[in-house]
């Protein structure tokens, strides 16, 4: 029995699992329906697709020690962030005043799945932490003497499985809790937590070199 891929199984598992950006995005769009969410959960899973080719192909190297090339990723990333909260927080108060104006309280406007999709992808795939610890995480876990591009692929299709795994199990969960969850008062509870997550997680993105 491989000792270390059974590490690296677990050690992958509570990354993914790790609540994040991604996390809040399915749980946000799942309680849309469970199709969005489940769009969503593919999104984040392509887009780790990204970060472990790269990471395979040795780009996320370039890209760690390119500091400005990194810092224009950290921007782009923490931006879309920050327009998901900002813009989950718009539609709360939207709502909000439109319920004061005598409209439903729990109308939800249907998200699209390409939107959905494109929502975790662009989460994930623009997530600038996910090079560096793809990088330093994978090659502790190929064996001395073992070529490294099959173990690191082997690696890499690990952490996409779990993903594919834990992500659509979230969607699924929220969707089942439902009932509970899309009550008005809990619903807005939620997206507005959500909201200020994904707000803070972006300002912390986009601000974080200038507070070091």
């Amino acid at each position: 029995m491989d000792a270390q891929l059974l590490a690296f199984v677990a050690v992958a598992a509570g990354m993914v699992a790790l609540p994040g950006a991604d996390f809040t995005v399915v749980v946000r769009n799942a309680l849309t329906s469970r199709r969005s969410g489940l769009a969503t959960a593919v999104g984040v899973a392509g887009g780790l697709v990204v970060h472990t080719a790269l990471a395979v192909a040795g780009l996320a190297a370039v890209l760690v020690t390119m500091p400005v090339l990194f810092r224009t990723v950290q921007l782009l990333g923490g931006a879309y962030v920050l327009y998901l909260g900002l813009s989950g927080l718009y539609a709360l108060w939207r709502r909000a005043a439109a319920a004061g104006a005598g409209a439903e309280a729990g109308e939800r406007a249907p998200s699209g799945l390409r939107r959905s999709l494109r929502q975790g992808f662009l989460t994930n795939a623009l997530n600038p932490k996910a090079p560096v610890l793809f990088l330093s995480l994978l090659p502790q876990f190929v064996p001395d003497g073992q070529p490294p591009l099959p173990r690191t692929l082997l690696l890499a299709s690990v952490v996409v499985l779990l993903a594919l795994v834990w992500f659509p199990a979230v969607a699924l969960l929220v969707d089942r809790l439902g009932r509970w969850l899309r009550r008005p008062r809990t619903a807005r509870a939620i997206e507005g937590g959500s909201g200020t997550a994904l707000t803070a997680l972006g300002l912390v993105l986009v601000t974080g070199p200038l507070l070091r």
